[in-house]
């Protein structure tokens, strides 16, 4: 039997068996085949210390939908973003800074307003205090009118990150590009165009000044080199007048007011009038308008009559008024046989009518007789 078959079966015999009078006490040598802990593969330790390397420095980043990624290698600038998804980097040598490019807006009041930011913290190290993609509130902008005296500006202004230029615009700029672009444009443009109004006449040009500040603004931003910034609108929500300016300007319109309404009675009392006047005018043309067919009526009627007499001149002869003269006799004298007290006169050649006197009183026969 072998050698190393004997040892095999020495060692799995008990102590106290066999004729081996030698106690069985030797141990196996570290690293032998008989026995020995378990020995890891040396490729396994280079796998932890990558897994290891990659937990600690962390050399990938995620950027999400609306955020764009600036790469710094040792200190410089890439110009190129990075669009959202992930990225790797080399750490200690490179960088990935996060720059939120989405729709903002800063109200400048000195009202409380809600705040509102993002849903989810922003990995951006460059304006963290500025709720990026949210709502921000800066103070009232105070000018000076016309006069000099203070007035208050409240405005709401929208505007992004231009993404393709965000690298240049934050090597530019630097993480307060807000305050340098955004908030010196807007408020050195309200200072101009308020500054040549009094504060009397600032709610009356209401519309023709919010035009003017956003156009302007506008300009400013866009003459910027490399447009760093799309500004979407600048809104006029409030101006805020000195107290004592404020009552003048309640108590000119309140004045105003009374104006109006004493105009709106006259007009009312002058269109009253008219309307009477119309009503006189209509009455007085229907009147006329009757009389003068009263008038024509009359005047048709002596045309027509005249007409008949002209006619009925014309038919008389001397034969026919003999004629009817005889007529006339001859009633006459049959009206003689029923009063034989009246007189009768004829006139000569019948130009005047018989005259038929009742001479039946003693006085009527007195004053015939005389």
């Amino acid at each position: 039997m072998p050698a190393d078959m004997n040892d095999y079966f020495k060692k799995k015999q008990p102590n106290g068996g066999g004729n081996n009078k030698t106690p069985n006490n030797n141990k196996p040598k570290q690293g032998s085949n008989g026995g020995g802990g378990f020995q890891a593969p040396s490729w396994l330790f280079g796998v932890v210390a990558i897994v290891a390397a990659v937990i600690f420095f962390k050399p990938f980043t995620i950027i999400n939908s609306g955020e764009v990624g600036i790469k710094v290698k040792t200190g410089k600038f890439d110009e190129t973003p990075l669009k959202a998804g992930l990225h790797f980097y080399i750490p200690v040598v490179q960088n990935i800074i996060t720059v939120n490019t989405r729709m903002r807006q800063v109200i400048y009041s000195n009202q409380a307003n809600t705040l509102i930011g993002d849903d989810y913290k922003s990995r951006s190290t460059l304006g963290s205090n500025n709720l990026e993609g949210g709502v921000k509130q800066s103070r009232a902008i105070p000018v000076l009118d016309k006069r000099g005296l203070t007035v208050n500006i409240d405005l709401a202004v929208q505007y992004q990150l231009n993404a393709e230029t965000a690298p240049k615009t934050i090597e530019q700029w630097g993480a307060a590009w807000e305050e340098k672009i955004i908030n010196s444009k807007v408020r050195e443009v309200v200072r101009d165009i308020i500054g040549q109004y009094t504060a009397e006449k600032l709610p009356e040009k209401r519309n023709e000044i919010a035009t003017a500040i956003q156009t302007k603004v506008m300009q400013k931003i866009d003459a910027l080199d490399g447009k760093p910034v799309r500004l979407a609108s600048v809104e006029l929500r409030n101006i805020v007048l000195p107290e004592k300016i404020r009552q003048k300007i309640e108590q000119l319109q309140a004045e105003k007011q009374n104006v109006n309404i004493a105009e709106q009675q006259k007009e009312r009392a002058k269109q009253e009038a008219q309307k009477n006047a119309e009503v006189a005018r209509g009455e007085a043309e229907r009147n006329r308008i009757v009389a003068q067919g009263q008038a024509d009526k009359i005047r048709i009627e002596a045309e027509e009559q005249a007409k008949a007499n002209s006619l009925i001149s014309a038919s008389l002869t001397r034969q026919l008024l003999e004629l009817e003269q005889i007529k006339t006799q001859g009633k006459f004298n049959e009206a003689l046989k029923v009063n034989k007290d009246a007189q009768i006169f004829l006139t000569p050649g019948g130009a005047v009518p018989n005259i038929w006197v009742d001479a039946k009183g003693k006085e009527q026969k007195a004053i015939s007789a005389q």
